[in-house]
């Protein structure tokens, strides 16, 4: 019997608490020191997707965690990825292929038996590869999903992976939520945590010295380490949770047109479920364009080009651009000779009817 991988896993106190970017960060300081080395997360929610060379569907964030590693990204990286079509439901996809479109009720009675597909998926990498480095998703701490759970404990469990809890400092709170999570978790899980991490943090580190003794008396784990916060790092987000709302335009932070200053200012519509809005970080990072996302009517206002993108609900979002007024703000600009694409759904959206009799959007 060959030998399975080494495996290390990354859980987080929340969502954005940093887990994508600190596994492709491990990925690639193990893959440059000589180890073949995969990245792994068992369940993914986000319309972030892409396609491996197999044509099968995928988070981004384990496709930036495989290119990290120097390797090709494929579906075993992410075996459950969720991509929402409402508040309560989603498409499933289940190794690269979709399996359906579930409310938030069904598929929390039907996720338990997904246990054996994400073991295939993890048992495959452990094979291939000799260290399997894997994301938890949320929190561990969630005691309403602890029975059906496929993406923290459990999976730390199926792969006798030790843990390393991560929270987010820039937001504040990060002693509660690391010392209230470790409070929530089993007797069994919490054993299977042998540190703690904080992350995005700014400042003078001797003033954090003392929250730090007293994290390590309270939970009885060390600190691994405090890693800082860093602008600009240009690395595809996982879900669109980081638009919100550093990045959208609100109506006190509309700027002046650009006044023939050479600067395209290109407003991207931040949809309600839009879908794979990191094809734009391209255009925000380009001299000479200054992209935005927007939400309201006066984002639009020095628009210079507008971009409605795609969207895993294209008439649901569509009522959402009339109802916010954004759909009269953008034919009124079209009509003025502001130039207007639509990727995908947002293409759909720019046609004259858009007809589901059967209710499949």
């Amino acid at each position: 019997m060959l030998d399975l991988a080494h495996t290390i896993m990354i859980q987080g106190t929340a969502s954005h608490a940093g887990k994508s970017l600190l596994v492709a960060g491990l990925a690639r300081i193990m893959a440059q020191d000589g180890f073949s080395v995969a990245p792994f997360k068992s369940q993914n929610m986000s319309l972030n997707s892409y396609a491996d060379s197999d044509g099968g569907e995928m988070g981004r964030a384990q496709v930036v965690q495989a290119e990290a590693a120097g390797i090709e990204p494929r579906v075993d990286m992410n075996p459950v990825l969720l991509k929402p079509t409402s508040d309560t439901g989603a498409q499933v996809v289940v190794q690269g292929r979709p399996v359906g479109t579930m409310n938030a009720r069904t598929y929390h009675d039907y996720r338990s038996g997904l246990l054996d597909a994400v073991s295939e998926s993890l048992e495959r990498l452990r094979r291939d590869f000799e260290v399997v480095i894997i994301e938890g998703a949320g929190s561990p701490a969630e005691v309403n999903f602890r029975d059906s759970d496929i993406a923290n404990m459990k999976v730390a469990e199926i792969a006798d992976a030790p843990v390393c809890l991560v929270g987010d400092i820039e937001r504040g709170g990060v002693f509660a939520s690391l010392v209230g999570t470790m409070e929530l978790l089993k007797d069994e899980d919490r054993g299977r945590v042998k540190g703690l991490i904080i992350n995005k943090f700014r400042g003078d580190r001797s003033i954090l010295e003392p929250g730090l003794d007293y994290l390590e008396g309270r939970c009885q784990l060390p600190v691994l380490g405090v890693v800082p916060f860093i602008r600009d790092l240009r690395i595809e987000e996982e879900d669109s949770v980081a638009l919100s709302p550093d990045r959208a335009v609100w109506p006190s932070d509309v700027r002046r047109a650009s006044g023939g200053n050479g600067t395209v200012n290109v407003r991207v519509v931040r949809l309600p479920r839009i879908a794979n809005f990191t094809d734009f970080d391209s255009l925000a990072a380009c001299p000479g364009f200054d992209a935005q996302y927007v939400e309201q009517p006066v984002g639009l206002a020095d628009a210079d080009l507008i971009i409605i993108p795609g969207t895993k609900s294209t008439i649901t979002d569509l009522k959402f651009l009339w109802s916010s007024g954004i759909a009269a703000e953008i034919i009124r600009k079209a009509g003025s000779g502001t130039p207007v694409i639509g990727i995908c759904g947002g293409y759909q959206m720019l046609g004259r009817s858009i007809s589901d009799p059967h209710g499949i959007d």
